[in-house]
């Protein structure tokens, strides 16, 4: 067999359908964001970014770097190991008691991401629940589905965000089998919010667990940025809430919260945390720092939905097809990967503006768009240059406008 041939055979089938990633190689201004310098071969030129997620600029804040710093010079570089072995310091610690103080719950235990959390925890459930059956949005993110596959649960997928399809699902099964709903609260892709009220309600009816992944929403909702639920006033009805450190809070790493029989299950039991070194205690020292400012200063928070409004209004008085939707993600319709990388392409070359193509898998085939992240240090001078650029590409390609 011709290994090299396969492997190029099987990028050259992503190529063909115009959906090939490149990166771009970008250096963030440290304290200036959303400034970058891109490098390009024997040059570079400053672009604006408009597709990060940390959507607060947390990872630029003071007091997040002032508080790396201080632990590298006091714990050094790395954590030298496995939680269980010699990778637990206090930086790690008080992180996990600030999270879970922040989500109201007894405990909560880190992960090195926000995939690996779910991934681990999800499986780890599986196992640990005989005959769990496990009720998935149809929109989940892909570490969700990736964590019940490795599990072995039997899974059923309910329509995304449909509380009648949820509870006809859920009244066909036996009532004493053990059940778990998982779903996200904001939904990065179309910037929908899930029906968290009534899935917990549904929850109790059946007794079912809820498993809530709160990744785009943590730091970004609710009166101490705990999430949509906190938002919502359901907070304590969520049995499982997943979230992580390099959005809102702007650093890595993603971690469950819970009450304590089921973090030190997971904690017990979940081989993606059990044999992975822990987390930098700097990077721990960041997020802990950037969860505690973020808890008690809602300003940045507040700026972030105004930001995304007049995004959002500014583009559709343009007449560009925005998918309207009540979070702060703002995705712009495409429908072609060819135009959408296209798109991309010159808006960086010509209008130094650094947005990606959002193609197939992450989104379904005919559904490719960009997906803009306005965020409270973008300034007005920026969104216009946006609004502005975008508009021109758009008659220039001739994209088809909003109706």
């Amino acid at each position: 067999m011709d290994y090299l041939q396969h492997f190029t055979n099987a990028v050259d089938a992503v190529r063909r359908e115009g959906r090939y990633r490149v990166f771009a190689d970008i250096v963030r201004h440290g304290g200036a964001f959303p400034r970058a310098t891109q490098h390009l071969e024997g040059a570079t030129r400053p672009v604006t970014v408009w597709c990060s997620n940390d959507y607060l600029g947390m990872g630029q804040h003071p007091d997040v770097i002032a508080a790396m710093h201080a632990a590298i010079d006091k714990a050094g570089a790395g954590s030298g190991g496995t939680r269980n072995i010699s990778g637990t310091t206090h930086y790690h610690v008080e992180l996990e008691q600030e999270l879970a103080d922040l989500h109201a719950k007894e405990r909560a235990l880190l992960f090195t991401s926000g995939f690996v959390a779910n991934e681990a925890s999800l499986s780890t459930l599986s196992r640990l629940l005989p005959g769990l059956i496990i009720l998935s949005d149809a929109m989940n993110h892909a570490s969700m589905i990736e964590g019940i596959r490795q599990g072995g649960a039997a899974k059923r997928i309910w329509k995304h965000n449909d509380l009648a399809d949820l509870e006809r699902q859920l009244d066909e099964l036996p009532p004493m089998a053990p059940k778990l709903i998982a779903f996200e609260s904001v939904y990065s892709m179309d910037g929908d919010i899930a029906p968290i009220a009534g899935i917990c309600e549904l929850a109790r009816h059946y007794n079912a667990l809820t498993y809530l992944d709160e990744v785009h929403a943590v730091g970004l909702y609710g009166p101490n940025g705990a999430g949509v639920a906190e938002r919502d006033g359901v907070m304590a009805e969520v049995d499982i809430i997943e979230g992580t450190l390099a959005k809102g809070f702007g650093v890595v790493g993603g971690y469950v919260a819970a009450a304590a029989p089921i973090i030190d299950a997971i904690r017990s039991h979940a081989p993606g945390f059990i044999f992975t070194t822990s987390l930098p205690p700097a990077i721990a020292a960041g997020a802990l720092a950037s969860v505690r400012h973020v808890k008690a200063n809602a300003d940045r928070r507040v700026q972030l939905h105004a930001q995304a409004a007049i995004v959002k209004r500014r583009l559709t008085e343009a007449g560009l097809p925005v998918l309207e939707g009540p979070s702060h993600i703002v995705p712009v319709l495409v429908g072609d990967p060819v135009l959408c990388k296209s798109l991309t392409d010159q808006l960086l070359d010509r209008f130094g503006i650094y947005v990606q193509p959002i193609n197939y898998p992450t989104v379904p085939r005919g559904t490719e768009r960009i997906r803009l992240t306005p965020s409270p240090v973008h300034s007005a001078d920026d969104i216009a240059h946006l609004v502005e650029a975008l508009g021109h590409l758009w008659s220039e390609m001739r994209l088809r406008k909003a109706a």
